[in-house]
């Protein structure tokens, strides 16, 4: 949810990756890991179902959410319909990260299944060598059908033109707004971003107590809301070369302009530290008209016991720049296989059917969005969502990016890099200074991946 829980353990991970030689300590531990268990043999990962007794015990590891709830009581399913038995450590984000950082490290073969944040250490794991291959898993099942999860959340789990994770849990950027404001100030909800300019400016004229706009404003936390206005405005984080682009015209007209909405119609006395619950109060407690969001927390807004105005909030696609409409369409969560387990090919059955067509569908109907475009145009599956956010889920499924940040091992680095001009132009200052010293940082942040 692009939250900061478990930052610690993943910048304790990332050092670890920067200070080792990868080829050299991939080679040791494989072998240390070996010789500890006495098996210098041939049974190796590799898709391999080998090891002692570990082809009937499938060891999952999975983080604290409400998939992982459904998940769970639906096991015994899995278990007599593959013969297998399931073991399940569940651990919360930030623990699920230490384990990681501890075992994947060592080369662990107890964890066949992991649950991961793509986002945060997708590239970190992928150049680690930590995740199996499953491209041609992923390919060589027609009924499951790769091509039925969307676009972005697949090319998000995929790591150098090899796919390593399913992603199960998605989020796209939408606009939550007021639908009594903008009826009472004769507006249309905002197709294009002068749109949005103009209908903010305006509510904020006729209710002075009533902010315009509101978001994130934190230096970190409010990156992955800006993404969706960095690529509106045609920007992004890295050019074709992958060198910082976060100085390009296109970028400074984006920080400008979400800094300004905030600086010209914000909320008074606003502050520079604006992660999504504090911007989320100030919505639900009736003093802002629109407030770019995660799809993700629409409930926290349209639930009555926590929104003053639950029945007056309505969702749209996030609204056009020079570039198009380009909201965030991301996996949030996503399912690998260890590339150390012997016990690859039961990993691969749990994730079909984790991932299946008919267990995505009934996961979605307890309120959990999905990666599948198929059970995203189920009735069934839709119920329990607003109408207006499906319709702006099918506009971030045609034309999202699959990333709400830059995408390095060194993620938390890099957000604060990048964050900084986002503050500059809340602020009022001088933008393209702010995003010249930001690119030259953020640029050795790059150099340092390559």
């Amino acid at each position: 949810m692009c939250t900061g829980a478990g930052g610690t353990a993943r910048r304790r991970l990332e050092s670890e990756v920067k200070q080792r030689n990868l080829s050299r300590r991939l080679v040791g531990v494989a072998a240390a890991a070996l010789l500890a268990t006495g098996a210098l043999s041939a049974c190796g990962g590799g898709g391999s179902t080998g090891g002692s007794g570990a082809d009937k015990t499938l060891r999952i590891t999975l983080a604290n959410h409400v998939w992982t709830d459904v998940i769970k009581k639906d096991l015994p399913e899995f278990e007599k319909q593959s013969g297998l038995k399931v073991e399940v450590s569940q651990l919360s984000e930030d623990q699920l990260a230490g384990q990681y950082k501890v075992k994947l490290n060592a080369g662990s073969k107890d964890i066949d299944v992991m649950m991961y944040r793509p986002l945060q250490v997708g590239k970190l794991f992928g150049k680690s060598g930590y995740f199996d291959d499953l491209t041609k898993r992923v390919n060589s099942d027609k009924d499951w059908n790769w091509e039925d999860f969307q676009k972005s959340p697949r090319q998000l789990t995929t790591y150098e033109d090899k796919v390593v994770g399913v992603p199960m849990i998605t989020e796209f950027e939408a606009l939550y707004y007021r639908k009594d404001l903008l009826k009472k100030a004769g507006l249309d909800v905002p197709k294009t971003m002068d749109d949005l300019q103009s209908a903010a400016k305006k509510i904020h004229q006729d209710n002075p107590k009533v902010a315009g706009f509101v978001a994130r404003t934190g230096r970190s936390a409010a990156v992955t809301q800006y993404s969706g206005f960095l690529y509106s405005f045609g920007g992004n984080w890295v050019d074709d070369q992958d060198n910082s682009a976060i100085a390009s015209d296109a970028a400074k007209q984006a920080y400008s302009f979400y800094g300004g909405l905030l600086h010209n119609y914000g909320p008074a006395q606003l502050s520079t530290d604006m992660s999504w619950p504090e911007a989320m109060a100030i919505f639900t407690q009736g003093n802002a008209a629109f407030y770019p969001e995660a799809s993700s927390l629409f409930q926290n807004a349209t639930d009555k016991s926590k929104s003053k105005v639950a029945d007056k909030v309505g969702f749209a696609a996030l609204p056009a720049g020079p570039a198009g409409s380009k909201p965030y369409n991301v996996a949030s969560w996503a399912l690998g296989i260890n590339s150390f387990s012997e016990n690859q090919d039961n990993a691969w059955k749990f994730i079909q059917w984790a991932t299946s067509k008919d267990e995505m569908l009934k996961i979605q109907k307890e309120g959990v969005p999905g990666s599948r475009t198929s059970v995203w145009q189920n009735p069934e599956a839709t119920a329990s969502f607003p109408d207006d956010l499906v319709k702006a889920n099918v506009a971030a499924g045609d034309t999202g990016v699959g990333y709400d940040r830059p995408v390095v091992v060194s993620v938390a680095e890099a957000r604060e890099a990048v964050g900084g001009p986002i503050v500059t132009a809340i602020q009022g200052g001088d933008v393209a200074a702010a995003a010249a010293k930001a690119s030259k940082t953020f640029q050795q942040i790059l150099d340092k991946d390559k």
